[in-house]
């Protein structure tokens, strides 16, 4: 990965090259920003420009040795930690020691998710998860992995100046893995250097951010994005300008938006029948909509009242007459503006607390049943009836 092809980071990229150049790279890096903008594709090529031999134009020359061994993620002095759990792909190859599965049994996979995503490294964690077949379970990185980090990282280089690890998304580090390496942090060996790829770090142990440098990922400018979408053929036929305009800078999400076909999104059909089914007070069949749920997995059900957060929030914009910072299209605008009355400064923080509450029950495993019930039965009751 080089910064060449990273969509729409220029002003990122030459920070971190300047940082090269002068020698002053902090020991751990905190790369920070929403899914799809390309904080991980900023970590990888950083990682390729620290250690290629022959960098030109302020970018990695692409054909050293070192460049072509990251080009395949199999450089010897640079390692992936990334959120895994056991998995039916990972058994039957044979690449699980009991009940302890680490990054390495899955490498194989990360390099097939990184090379073949729409965009080359630009996928979401579901997407990850899909790719390595965890039954719907939720990734993590364990106090075994963290040990793990440390053996490698105590070995000297093998054929580069600098052993880097690249952690994506360390937000789902246990608490445990997180203070094993507290350590490391504090004392870390020479020329060793940690790149941590977030997309939430409010939720990172505060003594771990102190011990790093944020480097923040912006969304990726609209020009930018549009003008790499129109060359792409799963936007042929759509206006690329509207598309990134929608997407707030990711392009994991113009890529989503520009794939919808005439069906409707499931987390949408989902939203649209708690809420005409909360609206008219039909108790039985908001049971019946929170078995539904409670019977997809964890992490689509927490897509959905992600979603349900993001369509709320739209409708509020509508009620309120602010149209033009609504990023709705579609079917999603059509019942959104029709829905806006019911969701005004009443009931919207209610809502949305509400919402992130369940979020948070499902992100803890509690019951779904119970979950699901209990909120339908809210939202109905929050439903302002005009």
């Amino acid at each position: 990965m080089q910064f060449r092809d990273v969509i729409g980071q220029e002003a990122v990229g030459e920070h971190l090259v300047r940082m090269a150049d002068a020698g002053r790279i902090g020991h751990a890096l905190l790369f920070t920003g929403a899914e799809g903008v390309g904080a991980l594709p900023l970590a990888m090529a950083f990682a390729q420009y620290v250690n290629c031999t022959g960098r030109t134009g302020g970018d990695s020359c692409g054909v050293c040795p070192s460049c072509v061994q990251m080009s395949r993620l199999a450089h010897p002095d640079v390692h992936f930690i990334f959120p895994v759990n056991k998995s039916k792909t990972a058994e039957a190859s044979g690449n699980v020691e009991g009940d302890k599965p680490v990054s390495d049994h899955f490498m194989h996979l990360w390099r097939k998710q990184v090379a073949e995503a729409p965009a080359p490294g630009y996928f979401s964690e579901q997407a990850w998860y899909r790719t390595i077949d965890i039954d719907n379970k939720q990734g993590f990185i364990s106090r075994h992995e963290a040990g793990e980090i440390i053996r490698k990282l105590s070995y000297k280089a093998f054929e580069s100046a600098a052993k880097i690890l690249i952690l994506w998304l360390p937000e789902r580090m246990n608490e445990q893995a997180a203070n094993a390496l507290l350590k490391i942090l504090e004392e870390p060996w020479e020329n060793t250097y940690f790149f941590f790829v977030s997309e939430a770090p409010d939720r990172l142990l505060p003594t771990i951010v102190s011990r790093t440098q944020e480097i923040a990922v912006p969304g990726v400018e609209c020009g930018a994005l549009a003008l790499w979408l129109a060359g792409r053929e799963e936007a042929a036929g759509k206006d690329a300008g509207e598309l990134a305009r929608l997407s707030f800078g990711s392009v994991t999400e113009a890529l989503r938006l520009a794939a919808e076909g005439a069906d409707e999104d499931e987390h949408f059909t989902l939203f649209v029948q708690l809420m005409r089914l909360a609206f008219e007070d039909r108790h039985m069949q908001l049971l019946e909509w929170a078995e539904t749920v409670a019977g997809m997995g964890r992490e689509n059900q927490k897509g959905l009242l992600e979603n349900i957060l993001r369509l709320l929030r739209e409708a509020y914009m509508l009620s309120i007459g602010m149209q033009e910072v609504a990023y709705l299209h579609g079917k999603e605008l059509e019942f959104c503006r029709r829905f806006a009355p019911y969701v005004n400064g009443r009931n919207i923080e209610a809502l949305v607390r509400e919402t992130e509450r369940a979020l948070l029950h499902v992100v803890r495993n509690g019951n779904p049943k119970i979950v699901f019930t209990h909120y339908a039965l809210l939202v109905s009751k929050l439903i302002v009836r005009i």
